[in-house]
């Protein structure tokens, strides 16, 4: 069956195998954050005013001689662009002789926002700007967008609120949490709340940072001391991210930004990447191919962690996802190899 003939789209079995010793969901987890050399990257920041008087950073990767095409990259939860997986792939894809550019969320690039708000895993004003900008600075070149964790439910949720969007050629979306309530549910459990506390941490550090010159009085009900008590996603969601995004609590929240509920609105090229044993969620959050647009394709693998996927030996670890997201890029966006580092191959 032709992918025009059919209504929805396509489930299949990924192409990674985990080797023996990469088997574990958390070592796949772990190992690229804490383990793996990072691959050199020279990047650069540039500042974007947005309408509401706030900023987002942007950086960008080396700039090719004669850029073919740009890819968007969005990062996770508290990401920036030194997180390992924003820092590697920008360094990968740069290699083809493209221009990678990534949005840094509200008050992720190291210096707190101006404004109350924040950014979540369904605030898609902000990159749509970013995106808008893009399209005006480059009207000539195509571009594919790569979402990361929470960056990746966004970008399918962005796709899904404007199916006829002219932004982008394609995107990718990895370890996307596409239920939210299921993930806030997993990530509170066994091993998996380690995760949680180091996140957290950086969340309430944020917000107690901005809570020194911004009156929160009249958004949360919360002291600082209330902050320090918040033990769960669902609290911090229930007392902070509704309150200040409008929503009516963690569960409202949650159902209306799901990226679950927008895949069958996508027309755009969509490759979503998911592991199954991601320790950040459960097999629930996987979709049926009824709930999928037919421009959308996921690509399961029983292992691979939480933005894993580690290949090779554990002398010669490499990671597999730079290979795909790369291969998949280039249906989309021609190539030649950036002068710095000569043919990718």
């Amino acid at each position: 069956m032709s992918k025009h003939s059919r209504s929805h789209g396509i489930i299949k079995q990924s192409s990674f195998r985990a080797p023996a010793w990469a088997r574990n969901r958390h070592i796949q987890t772990i190992w690229p954050r804490f383990i793996q050399k990072r691959l050199p990257l020279r990047y650069s920041m540039e500042r974007l005013e947005l309408p509401d008087d706030d900023f987002v950073d942007v950086a960008w990767g080396p700039k090719p001689q004669e850029p073919t095409g740009i890819v968007a990259l969005f990062h996770g939860l508290e990401g920036s662009i030194r997180s390992h997986y924003a820092n590697d792939m920008m360094a990968t894809l740069s290699r083809r002789g493209w221009q990678v550019v990534m949005m840094h969320y509200r008050g992720c690039s190291g210096e707190p926002n101006r404004q109350p708000r924040a950014y979540h895993s369904g605030e898609t004003s902000d990159p749509a700007f970013f995106l808008d900008w893009l399209s005006e600075r480059f009207p000539a070149l195509p571009k594919v967008a790569i979402g990361f964790s929470l960056g990746g439910n966004m970008l399918l949720k962005l796709l899904g609120e404007n199916p006829a969007q002219k932004w982008l050629q394609a995107a990718v979306s990895v370890s996307a949490p596409l239920k939210l309530a299921e993930c806030s549910q997993s990530i509170n459990q066994g091993f998996s709340r380690v995760y949680q506390k180091y996140l957290l941490a950086s969340m309430k550090d944020t917000l107690k940072r901005k809570m020194t010159y911004i009156d929160y009085r009249r958004l949360i009900q919360l002291k600082e001391e209330d902050v320090d008590a918040i033990e769960a996603f669902h609290q911090f969601d229930d007392k902070v991210t509704a309150p200040l995004h409008g929503f009516e609590d963690a569960a409202d929240y949650y159902e209306k930004c799901s990226a679950y509920h927008f895949l069958s609105a996508i027309h755009c090229p969509t490759l979503v990447l998911h592991s199954i044993d991601d320790p950040f969620m459960n097999h629930l959050v996987v979709p049926q191919q009824e709930d999928l647009s037919r421009a959308v394709t996921v690509e399961l693998s029983e292992q691979g962690g939480h933005v894993g996927f580690m290949q090779g030996s554990i002398l010669k670890p490499r990671v597999w996802l730079h290979e795909r997201v790369a291969a998949f890029v280039e249906q989309y966006l021609p190539t030649h190899p950036h002068p710095q580092y000569g043919d990718p191959t």
